[in-house]
């Protein structure tokens, strides 16, 4: 198998897991974007599949961990707004 057809299919695994979490996941866990919330923009998720659709896996590796350190700072400003409760999204919460 070459490199290409490799990380097209990573980058396809990678859309697949968005989609599952997205469907599945998400609506379940009791709480939405903080960036999406606060920004009125895309949730990160949909954040990381454009960049998966437009670009590549590659590019989306390198560009989340900015997102998600915008989302950990929009969780916070939510959290300070709203004067209690926490962001318990991972990785959102942790330092990267």
């Amino acid at each position: 198998m070459s490199v290409s057809t490799m990380e097209s299919f990573a980058s396809r695994v990678a859309l697949v897991s968005l989609n599952s979490y997205q469907k599945h996941l998400s609506p379940r866990k009791g709480f939405s974007c903080p960036h999406r919330l606060l920004y009125g923009s895309e949730s990160c998720s949909d954040y990381v599949k454009d960049i998966l659709i437009n670009h590549d896996l590659k590019t989306a590796i390198q560009m989340a961990p900015q997102r998600f350190k915008s989302c950990k700072i929009a969780a916070q400003t939510l959290q300070t707004q709203k004067g209690g409760g926490g962001c318990i999204v991972i990785p959102c919460c942790i330092p990267i």
